[in-house]
């Protein structure tokens, strides 16, 4: 009669197999797996046709969304802002001046609100299969950036047909530091989201208040004013928002409007930085014991 094998000579075989990835449980703050993102790179951007597609499946307009949206808000912007509140403008046309806002910070609060539910929205992917879970908010970055190349695009067509009309417009070289503006900008909007999203898992007040403190941030962001218009006494508020110094570079480098700071963007680029790791570290923590509080 054959003998069968003991359990342990069983477990003693399986595991001198060699495994392709070992997954074991990480608990030092700094071990974010960047690398290991790097390889789901092919995921991401699964989650980034995912997020473009399903963002406005079934809707009669479709991507002309990306339109409408920031053309509509602009002649609102520019109809309350421009005619009934006169707010100035540094000379720049009204219209041009708005919208320049407007993209940027679509783009930074879509980036924000949409990270700041990672957790909640995702729990039940999170919960079947293992991946890096800093996947889901770098692919809303990416997104959401190709929404703003459309918004872009719209707007140089817009600076296009008012220089033909001989407005006052006057780009410079500092387009050149357009890919620096957008990193902050997704920086700005990551770091803030992740940090929302990981507080979220135990705080759920947070998901309806985000919405709205983006809102009265916007007001405390020349979106709608130029700088020059701000009484001195809030101008060091206004200054310490690091979406500020974007803003403004970013209207003086394709309006030739308003003043921009190499300080200013410099303090920015600094809390980007800071917030982005800080975000990273808290999200890190967060992923391994979120499933049992959301």
């Amino acid at each position: 009669m054959d003998k069968i094998p003991s359990s342990t000579s069983t477990l003693t075989s399986t595991s001198s197999d060699s495994w392709d990835l070992v997954i074991r449980p990480h608990r030092k703050w700094f071990d974010l797996k960047l690398g290991e993102l790097w390889r789901y790179r092919d995921l991401v951007m699964l989650f980034v046709r995912r997020d473009f597609v399903s963002h406005y499946k079934q809707t009669i307009l479709g991507p002309l969304w990306f339109v409408i949206q920031p053309l509509l808000t602009t002649i609102t912007y520019t109809f309350v802002f421009g005619r009934i509140a006169r707010l100035p403008t540094d000379g720049l046309p009204q219209f041009l001046f708005y919208m320049s806002g407007t993209i940027i910070w679509t783009y930074f609060a879509n980036c924000l609100t949409t990270t700041s539910e990672t957790f909640i929205h995702n729990a039940g992917l999170f919960g079947k299969v293992y991946f890096p879970r800093l996947a889901v908010p770098v692919s809303v970055l990416i997104s959401k950036l190709v929404a703003f190349s459309i918004q872009f695009a719209f707007f140089l067509a817009f600076m296009g047909f008012f220089a033909l009309q001989g407005s006052r417009i006057h780009p410079n070289w500092w387009i050149l530091a357009t890919p620096l503006f957008l990193l902050m900008m997704a920086g700005l909007g990551l770091g803030f989201g992740i940090i929302v999203s990981a507080m979220t898992t135990k705080y759920r007040d947070l998901k309806f208040l985000v919405h709205f403190g983006v809102q009265l941030l916007m007001y405390a962001t020349p979106v709608v004013y130029s700088t020059s218009s701000i009484p001195a006494r809030f101008l060091p508020f206004i200054k310490a928002n690091p979406m500020t110094s974007v803003i403004e570079a970013f209207r003086y480098a394709f309006l030739g409007g308003g003043t921009p700071s190499i300080g200013g963007l410099a303090y920015s680029f600094a809390f980007m930085v800071v917030i982005v790791a800080l975000g990273a570290i808290i999200f890190h923590r967060v992923e391994a014991t979120f499933m049992d509080t959301v």
